[in-house]
This record gives C-alpha cells, sequence and structure tokens, in this order.
C-alpha cells in the first residue's frame, strides 16, 4: 500500500474544483500533455514534491467545513494506489470524492481491466483503479481540448470533457451527467 503521493500541489479550500467547498489534491505527472493545458507545471513525472498520506489526511481533518476532496493533477490515475488508499480514508471521513482526468470513462475501465492503456499496470494498480472508480462521487473525464474552450462551463476547460454523476451511472448501468453541470 502507498503511504505518500507525488504532489504539484494543494488548495485548502476551493469552490472551482468540484460541488461545494473541497480540498484539492493536484498530483504531480502527466502523460496526456494537452496543449493549452491550465496545470502544465504538473505534466513531469520527476517534479513536485512526496507527501505522506497521513499529512494529507491530517489538513483535511482540520476543516471541519469541507464538502469533499478533489483528485486532479496532473494525472490521478498514474498514481492509483496511492490515491485508493487516501480515498477510503476520505470516504471514511463521509467527504465526497471529486476525480479530475484526462482519460474517458472508457479508458478508465479498460485500464481497471488491464486492457488498452491499462496493459502495463500491475494487478495492485487495475484493482486501485477499480477502487477509485467506485469511490468517486464525481468523474470529470477527457483531455483539455483547446479547440473546444468553454469558459462558461462549470468544474472543467472544455465542452468535451464530461461531469459524470458516478452514483447515478453505477445505479442505473449506463452515463449519467451531474444535474448540475
Amino acid at each position: 500500500m502507498a503511504e505518500s503521493i507525488r504532489l504539484a500541489g494543494i488548495m485548502r479550500e476551493s469552490i472551482v474544483d468540484g460541488p461545494g467547498i473541497r480540498f484539492a489534491i493536484f498530483c504531480q505527472g502527466c502523460p496526456h500533455d494537452c496543449p493549452g493545458c491550465h496545470n502544465p507545471e504538473t505534466h513531469d513525472f520527476a517534479g513536485g514534491y512526496d507527501c505522506s498520506i497521513d499529512k494529507l489526511l491530517e489538513e483535511i481533518d482540520k476543516d471541519p467545513m469541507l464538502s469533499g476532496v478533489t483528485f486532479s493533477g496532473g494525472e490521478p490515475m498514474c498514481q492509483p494506489v496511492a490515491f485508493s488508499a487516501l480515498g477510503k480514508a476520505v470516504k471514511e471521513r463521509g467527504k465526497t470524492i471529486t476525480i479530475f482526468s484526462g482519460y474517458t470513462l472508457q479508458q478508465l475501465l479498460d485500464r481497471a481491466r488491464g486492457k488498452g492503456s491499462g496493459k502495463d499496470l500491475s494487478k495492485e494498480e487495475r484493482i486501485a483503479t477499480a477502487e477509485l472508480l467506485l469511490m468517486a462521487d464525481i468523474l470529470i473525464d477527457g483531455p483539455y481540448v483547446a479547440a473546444k474552450r468553454d469558459l462558461t462551463l462549470q468544474f472543467r476547460g472544455s465542452s468535451n470533457q464530461r461531469v459524470i454523476d458516478m452514483n447515478k451511472t453505477r445505479e442505473t448501468g449506463k452515463i449519467c451527467l451531474w444535474e448540475n453541470s
């Protein structure tokens, strides 16, 4: 089990990284390299710093106003074991989880099954990816596409990205968009 996450930084109280007041965790490392990315400094996997999961939880616990935690980046799904461990502890605290990913939901499901870009994942990473998808309340999926940039969209930068209500999606077996998006 992972004990730390490679981070680019955190934002203790955010209202733009998911619904409510959120503790946003920006991980370090992203394979997508989307032109026009809002966080290009998070792309280098060798950048950033390691932070213990316990330290992140201590910071989360300091703020009773938080409705949830957001996993962003970089690409959090490139550190699935660490984020899964953190996610379990976040859920135990009764908080919601929002995940931003440059992968689509289908690509993430394929990664969890060891297909497509998930072929190189270890069994532990595939399991952790599946666990993260089960823990997520909201998934904002898909790469940022500069040609589809839209500043009027809530929580995302381009119109191809979806705000998926993962609870309803799991319940119905079909992709359900978050009703406030």
